[in-house]
């Protein structure tokens, strides 16, 4: 059984609004007589408070920015931290760090560690790269000929050699970043803790740190932990999550579900729908069930952008005198329609009917990138009018871990025509 390399116990991080420091000498002197002399807790370390940014706050109000955070992370592992901002991901990172010291609970390292949190964060800008390149392997505990041997490995991945002998205040944020992360990932340490900072890098550099990423924990057996709001490049690149939602930890699984639930955020998103009283109807027609889910799969299993799309609408139809089809307009995040499709394609007489009819629709694979959309959905009439219209009736998640940075997989953009296969029966 392997040991942890990193362990957190009841961590937790406060701090005080409008304030720097304690606040006043009447603090720290009642801070010391509960805590040294009658043994108490800190009385100004309010953790149970939690961090809610859509409120207003007061000056001296005291905010966890991390509340109780319990972990456990494995050599090897590959930890994506995943959360909206504000939740407490570079607290974390910086709590790791040794950036600065929690209020509560401890933390145990095991290894040498390697950071690249902030844009220029353990650069001296009146310093050359070079010089910066052998200060933060020196402060990494690495000798002078170790960090000789790794220069040139670096200076060729973070592509600054023309400008390894000019101070570092000089760099654009982009060159700054690739030599930050190209010290950290070379220098061997057994920890690499890489905040979102990727994001200032160009795709190219990108698609270069994630492989670097990925080399150094399979290959190396190092251990990874990654910040992003890029869930692509998360879901590439780990194998665990977690997500923090205003300081506390909500959720510790597989990266999969992670990024599912994450996308999903606080919205009461659903797939499927089944009534056994129905509520969407009227004299011509009642509707019964309605979902979209990976074909083959189950409404509950993960939705990946490389599976093909199956609709399914059920509904009842009084009438024999019409014909009942099901039109979907098809949104993203943002309310904007994406496209619209429907089960008109397959009218014919012989749908003319009474009884229960069920209209299937596939969409194909690689159509959609990842993220939510939202359906509306409009029962039109003999093909002339919507007799019910229905907006975001379902959702749906859409996610993909085999996916690789910059890589289309499946077909080319653009080889993929809207065009989708509908089916009608009666059952």
């Amino acid at each position: 059984m392997t040991k942890p390399v990193i362990k957190i116990q009841n961590l937790s991080k406060v701090y005080r609004l409008g304030e720097v420091g304690t606040g006043t000498l009447s603090h720290d002197l009642n801070r010391f007589w509960r805590m040294n002399i009658l043994g108490q807790e800190d009385p100004y370390a309010k953790v149970g408070q939690v961090n809610d940014r859509t409120q207003k706050a007061a000056k001296g109000e005291h905010i966890s920015a991390l509340n109780d955070i319990n972990l456990e992370v494995q050599q090897g592992e590959v930890l994506g931290i995943i959360g909206k901002n504000g939740a407490g991901k570079s607290t974390l990172l910086k709590l790791l760090s040794r950036v600065t010291s929690p209020t509560t609970g401890t933390i145990q390292v095991k290894g040498r560690m390697a950071s690249l949190l902030e844009v220029g964060t353990g650069f001296h800008p009146e310093m050359t790269g070079r010089e910066n390149i052998y200060m933060n392997g020196t402060i990494m505990g690495m000798r002078k000929w170790e960090i000789a041997r790794k220069l040139d490995e670096i200076v060729e991945f973070a592509g600054v050699a023309k400008y390894l002998d000019t101070p570092t205040k000089r760099y654009s944020s982009g060159m700054t970043v690739r030599l930050g992360f190209a010290i950290a990932a070379h220098l061997e340490p057994e920890i690499l803790v890489v905040d979102e900072v990727l994001a200032v890098g160009d795709a190219e550099f990108q698609k270069k740190a994630i492989g670097k990423m990925q080399e150094v924990s399979s290959e190396g057996g190092r251990t990874v932990l990654f910040v992003s709001h890029n869930m692509a490049s998360v879901k590439t690149l780990c194998t665990k999550g977690i997500i923090l939602e205003n300081g506390f930890k909500t959720l510790e699984t597989d990266i999969d579900s992670c990024v599912g639930r994450y996308l999903k955020g606080d919205n009461d998103l659903t797939n499927h729908r089944k009534w056994t009283e129905p509520v969407i109807k009227n004299h011509d027609f009642e509707l019964l069930e309605i979902g979209i889910r990976a074909k083959g799969k189950d409404y509950a299993d993960n939705m990946r952008i490389d599976e093909e799309l199956e609709f399914t609408a059920t509904f009842k139809q009084h009438n024999p005198g019409v014909n009942i089809n099901i039109t979907l307009h098809i949104k993203d995040e943002q309310g904007t329609k994406l496209f619209s499709t429907g089960s008109s394609n397959v009218d014919n007489e012989s749908f003319k009917t009474k009884g229960i009819i069920q209209v299937k629709g596939y969409f194909p694979a690689n159509f959609f990138n990842w993220g939510n959309f939202y359906i509306d959905v409009y029962v039109v009439e003999n093909r002339k009018r919507a007799i019910i219209i229905e907006n975001d009736l379902i959702s749906f998640t859409l996610v993909n871990k085999e996916m690789p940075i910059g890589v289309w997989m499946g077909k080319e953009p653009g080889s993929i025509k809207p065009q989708f296969n509908w089916q009608k029966s009666v059952l």
